[in-house]
């Protein structure tokens, strides 16, 4: 068999184990936290005190790993009111809790983002020219905002009138009709329309306009797609492993139980407005495998599998993310739930974000600002109020996770747990697609596979279910050659966010310029290890540069003449597994046209690289 060597990233993975987490008592009409939690000695990149409503900062709530530490917070009994209520079937915020709001909660509050969908203002906004919709302050909310609560993202800055489209594809795996489909809506936009893969196994297509969505969202439905609640506020793609239900060394299934916490989350496709008015965007993924592709330790709750009496369950980790001003690890709960319960522990969860969170400043507002005010215990115990029956249990004291893994690379021919099965890890170059390569994708998928691809975290892609006496065929289709199974090993692990070419927020362009780069470094570098570069084109992170071994985040820098210039900084060190941590910047504002020679020293330096001599 014609297939890339089994490739494993350098170090030893430790497991998420139990954490003992401190009591939690009351004292007169407040209540007293003490946290004693455990993140990677790395957990936060830069961590800042959230402020309560007193303007006081908090105690830090996350701890070094290497010395653990025991802090106390008071937290006032009228912090734990709920901030949100009902009204008509969608859930809003309290008169009072709505001053020092910040303008996205304002447009919220002026028109429910969801009855776009569910009371279909679709129909009658998609209607509408852009000249008329930009003389009207709510229509142009409308187009901006609150179309990202249907996965639709204006591109006003760079594309004026088109929309980026994404959808919800829980556990990355789609089907050949899915694909041909979405190739099928972005082929009629011409050199405007394409696709992205993302980062959290997911699609986003390019170049939408406005009056094509109505058409757009029942297709979508015809083909068991959606796109629903998959921006601002809302609970984003659930991760599981791209291996899952094929890989001979996983760990559990992960596709069942991504595919019930979606059904909840979006209501079988109808909405569901209860977790729509979250105070910020939240992440979820479900552990599957020893490699943790899912990344458990950036998303706001991640469930690790670990057996509890007998029984299969999951431990949970809690508040993960990236943004500008912080970066933070997940943390440990405390708790342990049964497979079966992991909706109602996802719904406890949102619950108490959505009831307690709070909604001023934007970068101070995903779920771990609301651990760290109210303690890891404080915030449990909210989640245990919003449970049915009231009960949550603590942690296993041990989870599944193979203390001594070594990341595997998925990308080549790999033999899988059916006999006679293989699936086929394809590299796509940043993730980028055009209509042709989805068409072909799918053609594939039906004559060597199953009519099934899978996405992964890393923007590329696999064909599961070859039978063996098809692999060579398949290696030989010319769709390999830009979709490689065997990349030159810099570019096979390279991440990039969309950059300028269609973001508005991004400072830099990232993909052809990464592409370029790690093509010279190819050329001109020995490296002996995998390397994982990503880039990210504004400090929103959106490529994960902190989790890479050299991450590059884009910023305006100075040239040799003083003069202003795309560049990036840089960051060293990154971990994805369980021995986790983020990276740290070692440069700040390096002018993207010497950049270069920067990495290459920092190859030589730290990963071991040679330069070649025969070039």
């Amino acid at each position: 068999m014609n297939s890339c060597s089994l490739r494993s990233s350098k170090g030893i993975h430790h497991s998420f184990g139990y954490n003992q987490i401190s009591g939690r008592y009351s004292l007169k009409n407040k209540t007293t936290v003490e946290i004693c939690c455990m993140s990677s000695s790395h957990g936060e990149q830069k961590f800042q005190g959230s402020e309560d409503k007193r303007g006081e900062a908090p105690t830090k709530a996350v701890a070094n790993s290497a010395a653990r530490t025991s802090q106390l917070v008071a937290v006032d009994s009228s912090r734990l009111e709920t901030r949100v209520e009902e009204k008509d079937g969608y859930w809003v915020l309290k008169e009072e809790f709505r001053a020092g709001i910040n303008p996205q909660e304002k447009i919220k509050l002026q028109r429910e983002p969801m009855k776009l969908f569910i009371e279909n203002e679709i129909e009658v906004l998609a209607k509408k020219s852009f000249p008329d919709i930009d003389t009207d302050k709510v229509d142009k909310d409308d187009v901006d905002v609150r179309l990202k609560w249907l996965g639709l993202f204006h591109r006003r800055k760079h594309q004026y009138g088109r929309f980026m489209m994404r959808l919800k594809l829980p556990n990355g795996v789609t089907t050949s009709s899915q694909t041909r489909f979405l190739a099928s809506v972005i082929q009629e936009y011409g050199t405007d329309g394409c696709a992205d893969i993302t980062t959290r196994q997911n699609w986003q297509i390019r170049g939408v306009v406005l009056k094509d969505v109505p058409a757009i969202l029942k297709g979508l439905e015809e083909v068991g797609l959606s796109s629903l609640q998959s921006g601002m506020d809302n609970v984003r793609n659930p991760v599981g492993n791209p291996l899952a239900g094929i890989d001979p060394h996983e760990i559990i299934d992960t596709r069942s139980y991504t595919k019930d916490l979606t059904d909840y989350i979006i209501s079988n496709g109808k909405g569901n407005p209860s977790v729509t008015n979250l105070p910020r965007k939240w992440n979820v993924c479900v552990v599957g495998t020893h490699d943790l592709f899912e990344h458990p330790h950036i998303n706001d709750l991640a469930y690790i599998p670990a057996i509890k009496d007998g029984k299969l369950g999951f431990n949970l980790l809690v508040g993960g993310f990236f943004s500008p001003k912080r970066c933070a690890e997940a943390v440990p709960l405390d708790a342990w739930v049964t497979a079966d319960d992991i909706v109602l522990a996802c719904k406890a969860i949102l619950e108490a974000y959505r009831d307690l969170g709070t909604r001023g400043n934007r970068q101070k507002t995903r779920m771990m600002w609301l651990i760290d005010e109210l303690g890891i215990e404080g915030f449990r115990e909210e989640v245990v109020k919003r449970i049915p029956g009231g009960k949550l249990e603590r942690a296993a004291e041990k989870d599944m996770l193979d203390t001594t893994w070594e990341r595997r690379n998925y990308l080549g021919v790999h033999p899988q747990k059916q006999e006679g099965l293989n699936f086929v890890g394809l590299h796509v170059p940043v993730g980028r697609l055009q209509a042709e390569d989805m068409l072909e994708l799918a053609r594939l998928a039906e004559e060597y596979g199953t009519q099934e691809l899978r996405l992964t975290v890393e923007q590329n892609l696999i064909i599961p279910n070859v039978p063996t006496d098809k692999v060579q065929a398949l290696l030989q289709e010319p769709l390999m050659k830009t979709f490689s199974p065997c990349p030159p090993l810099l570019m096979s692990t390279l991440v990039a966010c969309t950059g300028t070419q269609f973001c508005g927020q991004a400072i830099i362009e990232t993909k052809a310029r990464a592409l370029k780069i790690t093509e010279e470094l190819d050329r001109t570098m020995n490296v002996p290890t995998s390397v994982r570069m990503h880039w990210t084109g504004c400090p929103n992170s959106c490529g994960q540069v902190q989790v890479a071994d050299i991450g590059f985040m884009g910023c305006m820098a100075r040239d040799e003449n003083k003069k202003p210039c795309e560049g990036v900084d840089i960051f060293l060190g990154g971990r994805v597994g369980a021995d986790s941590h983020l990276g740290e910047i070692i440069h700040k504002g390096v002018p993207c046209k010497n950049l270069v020679p920067v990495v290459q020293d920092i190859l030589i330096q730290n990963f071991g690289a040679t330069r070649k001599t025969d070039i």
